[in-house]
């Protein structure tokens, strides 16, 4: 039997032979068995119908077969439209339908197509499966969910694999890893500055950080840190109350070191004391973001502090005696040295008095610092005028030795120390000269002391320029009673030469005075004023003549030129 494609179905040579030659086996084996001519009739019906059957069988199932064909070229088509339409991409095949050829034709013309867009959906799926698991697990890590996420459990929505979606996830899967950097660079930063407070403060960080989240301890784990909502807020809370701890520690040493140094400057601590405290009492001026030293703000650096602090109040009560004592002998010598007049007994037991009377030691001591200090600022006031009164004392000085020299009558003679005596003289008398102006000066200075302070200046308990003043007519005194010992001392000599002249100058060879004391020696001169001599001229006059009958008065006044002399010396 052969099947070509326009001619009908007829058995082939070799089929109608072996047909032929099995009905001839049937009719001799009927023969044999003496079959009737109605059975071998029906049985002929009945091969014929088996035949029929097989026919119909076949055709039944080529029919399905063609069926099916067109099927698969629908679902071809159908799928090749459904994936086209999921990844979004245009394919140029015409349809079955205006295809020419045969269903196999057809579908071998599909087939490659359909593979080709069947490989792009399958690699799209893996494009899509990668960006959302990434996705997937950036979120969980976000919401602080600790699973897995493996790729089998993500469904990739197959309706939409277009390139646009992809984009759209891409983007989203950039978003979300930026919002994970960020969140890194802010766990980081967070954990940098746990450190950092940890270690001013000699704290455990990894405690601290694992009792937040144990990734956070363990950089060796394969696990990333967290970045959670709740791993962030737990960091920041950390932070915040570290600062907080910070704050108040440093607070707590800056109050410590502050009483270091009150109790210090109280007590006149040796520096080497104080250099043992430096690491706490440098942080008296320090802001907190200067604090960044290890273990500068430690708990124990605190105790430390609190120890030394309560060892100094329990000295405090004993030193603070001694200083304000100290300060009261500081302050008797600062009035010492400026010629004020201090009570110090009294002083000394109004203290014992406020000392036992239950006063505030260190407010006491403030007092006498005050004090002190009042005091050097009232001897730095009174400088300028001592150093005058110095300077009018050694003029004075000077003046009296320039007395005693020039009644020296022996002065000129040849001897061990003259020329230094003569020398000292000449520098006196320009000293003495300016006796006056240093006197005036100094009133003026006095005055206006005395004005701007509304109290007298005291000199040894004593007004100053009260003594000035007694100075000056004092002085003045003896100027006078020096001018006149001169007039009359020149008056005698010009009596005894008119003597000479008229009776001799045997009178004039006698001594004068006291016959036992010794012309030129500062004993005869003091014990032989200028009237005594006169006086015992005039006796040895009187004995060598008695014709006189007038004496020359004591004040008798001195010529002019005698004055201009006078005023030389």
């Amino acid at each position: 039997m052969s099947i070509s494609g326009s001619s009908p179905l007829s058995l082939s040579k070799s089929a109608t032979t072996t047909c032929g030659s099995l009905l001839q086996e049937l009719q001799e084996i009927w023969d044999e068995i003496g079959e009737s001519d109605s059975e071998r009739d029906k049985k002929l019906v009945q091969v014929e119908q088996e035949c029929l059957d097989i026919y119909r069988r076949n055709v039944d199932k080529e029919r399905k077969y063609k069926a099916e064909l067109h099927l698969s070229l629908a679902e071809a088509e159908a799928e090749i439209s459904r994936l086209v339409s999921a990844l979004g991409e245009q394919v140029s095949l015409p349809l079955s339908g205006k295809m020419k050829g045969t269903l196999k034709q057809k579908l071998a013309v599909i087939d490659p197509v359909l593979k080709d867009i069947r490989t792009k959906k399958h690699e799209r799926i893996k494009e899509f499966l990668n960006i959302e698991t990434q996705i997937a697990a950036i979120c969980a890590e976000i919401a602080g969910n600790d699973r897995v996420i493996s790729p089998t459990g993500i469904q990739v929505n197959e309706q939409d694999l277009t390139a646009t979606r992809l984009g759209e996830l891409m983007t989203h899967l950039q978003e979300l890893q930026s919002e994970k950097n960020l969140r890194l660079q802010r766990v980081n930063s967070c954990m940098s500055a746990i450190h950092e407070l940890t270690v001013v403060m000699s704290l455990d960080f990894k405690k601290i950080i694992s009792n937040i989240n144990p990734s956070l301890a363990n950089h060796l784990s394969v696990q990333s840190k967290s970045i959670s909502n709740e791993t962030l807020a737990s960091l920041t809370s950390e932070v915040n109350s570290l600062k907080q701890l910070k704050q108040q520690r440093l607070e707590k040493l800056q109050d410590l070191g502050s009483s270091l140094i009150e109790l210090w400057n109280l007590m006149d601590m040796p520096m080497e004391e104080q250099l043992r405290f430096n690491h706490i009492t440098s942080l008296v001026s320090s802001s907190i973001d200067e604090i960044t030293r290890q273990g500068s703000l430690a708990i124990h650096i605190v105790e430390q502090a609190e120890v030394e602090v309560e060892r100094l109040n329990a000295l405090k009560t004993s030193k603070l005696r001694q200083l304000i004592f100290k300060r009261q002998n500081e302050l008797e010598e600062i009035y010492r040295s400026v010629h004020m007049d201090v009570d110090s007994e009294t002083a000394r037991q109004i203290l014992i008095h406020l000392m036992e009377s239950g006063n505030d030691l260190s407010d006491l001591l403030s007092s006498m610092d005050d004090q002190v200090l009042k005091a050097k600022e009232q001897a730095a006031s009174r400088k300028e005028v001592l150093d005058k009164v110095e300077k009018w004392k050694h003029a004075s000085q000077e003046e009296s030795w320039l007395d005693e020299y020039e009644k020296d009558e022996n002065r000129y003679s040849a001897g061990k120390g003259v020329h230094i005596n003569l020398k000292r003289a000449e520098k006196a008398r320009i000293l003495v000269s300016k006796i006056p102006s240093l006197v005036e000066n100094l009133s003026a200075k006095i005055k206006a002391w005395e004005k701007e302070r509304g109290i007298p200046f005291l000199y040894h308990k004593a007004p100053l320029l009260h003594s000035l003043e007694e100075y000056t007519i004092s002085r003045q005194e003896k100027q006078e009673e020096k001018r006149r010992s001169r007039e009359q001392k020149r008056l005698q000599d010009q009596f005894a030469a008119e003597q000479e002249t008229i009776y001799g100058s045997k009178s004039a060879k006698k001594p004068l005075g006291n016959a036992n004391t010794v012309p030129g020696t500062p004993n005869s001169r003091r014990m032989s004023t200028p009237s005594g001599r006169y006086g015992a001229a005039m006796g040895k006059e009187k004995r060598g003549s008695g014709n006189i009958g007038a004496v020359i008065p004591v004040n008798y006044v001195a010529l002019a030129k005698d004055d201009q002399k006078s005023g030389g010396l």
